[in-house]
């Protein structure tokens, strides 16, 4: 069986318990508690897992991979159905703009090792963090929104079933599609979901992404979303 090491708040650890739910495959979770004596992920055990000290971590047959974005590509190639990235090569170079506007872009600035620094050593004040926080997340966000609300694309992810059946690959384009990119989630909407989730924990206002917020409710009507969400995490506090 698959091990995750995940922490319930991680955005990172989030979007890979999406893409595993997604492709229907169990695992085993082992909590990383990224604030509990000052932080499990600094020591000796979970470093010699994964030297950058950083969640999540998966563990197949004895393998530790580390990275979420390549975690979930690994997980594409070893189990490629259902797919999470579309067929064609346009398609799949979209989804990993999406995909990486959020993970590269946004999310690191914001990630807890960051607003630690910020405030241990750079001595920032709590609100002058939250500026900061809230400033990344609306440029981002506000790419994001134009893109999903005007770019057109081939949005066929090449699996005609859908995710365990519930819903067909079209042919819509931009603003048209359910999710990200098309009619089935994958792994444009795995990125999204977390960090929405996130901009909402430190209160950024989100009324200006009505198609961020559209995709993310359809994300959330699914179970593969639902089992994934930090409040039904055994490690939620």
């Amino acid at each position: 069986m698959l091990t995750l090491y995940t922490y319930f708040r991680s955005s990172a650890a989030y979007r890979v318990r999406i893409a595993l739910n997604l492709k229907g495959l169990p695992y085993e979770s082992v909590p990383v508690h990224l604030l509990q004596d000052g932080g499990v992920q600094h020591s000796a055990q979970y470093r010699a897992l994964n030297p950058s000290a950083l969640v999540p971590t998966l563990v197949d047959e004895g393998q530790a991979l580390g990275q979420s974005l390549a975690i979930i590509e690994y997980l594409e190639e070893t189990h490629p159905q259902p797919a999470l990235l579309p067929a064609d090569a346009v398609g799949r170079a979209r989804v990993r703009a999406i995909a990486q506007t959020i993970a590269c872009e946004v999310h690191p600035l914001n990630n807890l090792r960051v607003l630690q620094y910020l405030e241990h050593t750079l001595k920032v004040p709590s609100a002058e963090r939250a500026d900061w926080y809230r400033h990344w997340i609306t440029l981002g966000f506000t790419a994001l929104e134009t893109l999903l609300t005007s770019q057109a694309g081939n949005v066929s992810h090449g699996n005609s079933s859908g995710h365990n059946g519930s819903f067909c690959h079209g042919d819509t384009h931009g603003h048209g599609s359910r999710f990200c990119h098309g009619d089935t989630p994958g792994l444009a909407d795995c990125c999204l979901v977390p960090q929405l989730a996130n901009a909402r924990r430190f209160d950024t206002p989100l009324d200006a992404y009505p198609t961020l917020l559209r995709i993310e409710q359809a994300c959330l009507a699914l179970p593969a979303f639902q089992n994934a969400a930090p409040q039904a995490q055994p490690d939620a506090v």
